[in-house]
């Protein structure tokens, strides 16, 4: 049996019992471009995962340094002080916190406290974020970004992007594998949105499966209320809901095994109609 070992926690891949799971993204940022401000304290961040756990969540993804486009850096400082007493208050709720961080510091700090994962943007090339993970069981998002988040989106180019993507992606599950990660721990992520135009994403999202199958490691899929969305819709921020639900359903059928979603509930539900009817 395929699984991925999320720190004390096991998801199954396949047989039977395998489904997609949801991954909720809890920001805990005055910053983030959808809810920034909304769960930047403990008890508001607290709340929200108590309501996420109601609906079904999967996997809680905590964040604590904003990573939208044009986005300024924050200092080590200031993300081990948003987002440490969120861990601590967190890590006995029953679900994997998986902790959003490029910074080796935060991940040691995350991984002692009880994190279950790390979600890293940067793909674990930071120096250090190596030996960061290595010593413990937690599972790993390995994730592709051209460029970083203050200039991204300035002109994003690529010469075959799932190609480009997919090489970027098994270079660093293998740099992960010699440091002694077991690959029942990695997953990956395209990075929709991170340094790719429309055209890319909607290349990357079709070409899922094939990116699946080269690594034959699982696939998150992060669309939630991003640009593609708004492209596609034409609607903002607070109006994709519909487009978010179909474009998490679509990673679905396309290879990815996590989706990472704001709307936790409807994401759930229709993955259970989804799944129901297939």
């Amino acid at each position: 049996m395929k699984y991925f070992q999320c720190g004390r926690y096991r998801f199954g891949l396949d047989g039977e019992e395998a489904r997609p799971l949801v991954m909720g993204i809890l920001n805990v940022t005055p910053d983030s471009f959808s809810d920034g401000g909304r769960y930047d304290s403990v008890p508001a961040a607290i709340s929200r995962v108590e309501t996420m756990i109601g609906e079904g969540v999967d996997i809680i993804d905590i964040g604590a340094e904003s990573s939208r486009p044009g986005a300024a850096a924050v200092s080590l400082q200031e993300e081990l002080e948003r987002v440490m007493p969120v861990i601590e208050a967190l890590k006995d709720c029953g679900r994997p916190l998986s902790v959003d961080t490029y910074k080796p510091e935060v991940m040691a700090a995350a991984l002692a406290s009880g994190a279950d994962m790390i979600n890293d943007i940067c793909g674990f090339s930071t120096e250090g974020s190596l030996k960061a993970v290595a010593p413990y069981d937690c599972g790993l998002c390995v994730m592709h970004m051209q460029g970083e988040p203050g200039t991204m989106q300035n002109n994003p180019h690529y010469g075959d992007v799932v190609a480009e993507v997919s090489d970027f992606l098994e270079r660093q599950a293998t740099k992960l594998v010699t440091a002694g990660v077991a690959r029942n721990r990695i997953c990956l992520d395209p990075g929709f949105g991170f340094g790719k135009t429309l055209d890319d994403n909607l290349v990357l999202l079709r070409n899922l499966d094939v990116i699946c199958k080269r690594l034959d490691l699982p696939v998150l899929a992060g669309l939630s209320r991003k640009s593609v969305v708004g492209a596609l819709t034409g609607k903002p921020v607070d109006k994709r809901l519909a487009g978010n639900l179909a474009i998490a359903l679509s990673a679905v059928s396309h290879g990815a095994s996590i989706v990472r979603v704001h709307d936790v509930g409807e994401t759930v539900d229709a993955l259970k109609v989804w799944l129901a009817t297939q």
